[in-house]
């Protein structure tokens, strides 16, 4: 298991109803779930966070931004899925036939 790093210092108190998020910007915002009907997406702290690659950032659980370090990957290999049964092809029924128009 990936160990938390606290990064940031300003404790957020969250609200119920709201998904929690460092932005692109590095500030801390709030957006609505889909159960919350009103509401609209605000930002919640004031200090910037600076995101650094290969580290996944969020609020934790104490109310301060943490980060942990994201599984490392060699670039072009994609993760093995479970293989899915195959499915049988579906009976294709002929196309009815169209009257052909006679020349004249």
């Amino acid at each position: 298991m990936a160990t938390k790093i606290k990064v940031g210092k300003e404790k957020i108190t969250r609200e119920k109803g709201f998904l929690y998020f460092i932005g692109a910007d590095g500030y801390v915002w709030a957006s609505p779930m889909k159960s919350n009907k009103t509401g609209k997406k605000k930002k919640v702290g004031t200090e910037k966070i600076t995101k650094e690659k290969g580290f996944l950032f969020f609020l934790g659980k104490e109310g301060f931004v943490e980060k942990a370090a994201m599984e490392k990957r060699k670039p072009g290999v994609k993760k093995e899925k479970p293989a899915k049964k195959a499915k049988k092809p579906a009976a294709k029924k002929p196309a009815p036939k169209k009257a052909v128009a006679k020349k004249k």
